[in-house]
């Protein structure tokens, strides 16, 4: 039996993966699905590159797979790729996103394979102070909503920075404090449950439209306990 979880280095997918291995399903593989453009709907798509050295950092075989195209049947095709094998269940991050959801379940339904979503409609304040609480060293480094300003590039995903957002969400304008509505995507650079940590070397900061982005040039491996908090390197 193959644990298949699905991650794209972003928060709530690593945390899936952590909480079935918790549940007594040790995943053996992380998967990305790479689509061609950065707005796709079905996958996450920031610093895709990272998710290899965080497979590295937890002692896990990663795989990655190309979408072929940009409409909806190509990523189904590359997700059933992506699923084709093994049997076991696939883990997967997904809240509250029925679009991705449906999709899922049709693919590993074809494949006969039994998905595991442990996050999927639980209230999304609740999950982000779980996965903080769970010792995930969480960066934002994707934002497209209008509370969320340009300075909180790269900030730690702490306790702090959690009661900030629900701040400006009451007094700005509401947004998903889990990124749910695709407000802001993280990068999961720490976790108690990994060997080694990512160390960021050089990033920079890509501005258009109404979204800013957290692009990491460099990275590696280092030891598990972070030098410094806060901020990612700029």
């Amino acid at each position: 039996m193959t644990v298949t979880a699905l991650v794209s280095g972003g928060k709530d997918s690593v945390y899936a993966a952590y909480l079935a291995e918790m549940q007594g399903w040790p995943v053996d593989e992380l998967v990305t699905l790479r689509p061609p453009r950065d707005d796709s709907r079905m996958f996450h798509t920031p610093n895709l590159d990272l998710v290899a050295l965080q497979a590295a950092a937890w002692g896990k075989r990663h795989r990655e797979v190309l979408v072929r195209g940009e409409d909806d049947s190509s990523e189904i095709a590359a997700l059933e790729v992506a699923l084709s094998g093994g049997k076991g269940p696939v883990v997967v991050g997904a809240i509250a996103s029925s679009f991705q959801w449906a999709r899922v379940l049709r693919v590993a339904d074809r494949l006969d394979r039994r998905v595991y979503a442990p996050l999927w409609r639980v209230d999304p304040v609740r999950v982000v102070r779980e996965e903080i609480s769970a010792g995930l060293d969480i960066r934002l480094v994707h934002l497209a909503a209008e509370p969320l300003t340009r300075e909180l590039l790269g900030r730690q995903f702490d306790s702090s920075l959690l009661g900030e957002i629900e701040a400006r969400s009451r007094t700005v304008r509401p947004v998903n404090v889990a990124g749910e509505g695709g407000e802001y995507e993280t990068l999961v650079v720490g976790a108690p449950f990994w060997r080694q940590r990512l160390v960021l070397d050089r990033v920079r900061t890509v501005t258009e439209a109404s979204t800013s982005r957290l692009v990491v040039e460099e990275a590696h491996l280092g030891d598990r306990e972070p030098s410094g908090r806060g901020e990612a390197s700029r």
